[in-house]
């Protein structure tokens, strides 16, 4: 299960969806496709308002700045994961 922690400074996403094999798991591609493109969007945006670590089965952003448009985008990510939550209930799960 993929498990996606929402706190005011850091949003933390963890874990495998264990929808289907690793290479296959449309649930995993769907969370990595939203973050990522979240991530470089903000990146694009607004520079310096966020601190992301990537690794296997781990992403972790840090909010180092309020600001309004990074905060749209978060929020936006946050929405299109609980979406897919909606679909997918035993394999995401988020936490506020």
């Amino acid at each position: 299960m993929i498990k996606v922690s929402v706190k005011p400074k850091c949003i933390t996403i963890e874990g495998h969806a264990d929808y289907d094999t690793l290479g296959k798991d449309i649930v995993c591609a769907s969370v990595s496709s939203i973050v990522t493109t979240s991530i470089n969007a903000i990146l694009t945006l607004k520079e310096g308002t966020i601190r992301y670590e990537s690794k296997k089965g781990l992403v972790k952003i840090d909010i180092l700045k309020d600001e309004v448009t990074t905060d749209k985008l978060l929020k936006n990510m946050v929405n299109m994961l609980n979406e897919l939550k909606d679909d997918y209930p035993k394999n995401i799960k988020i936490e506020r």
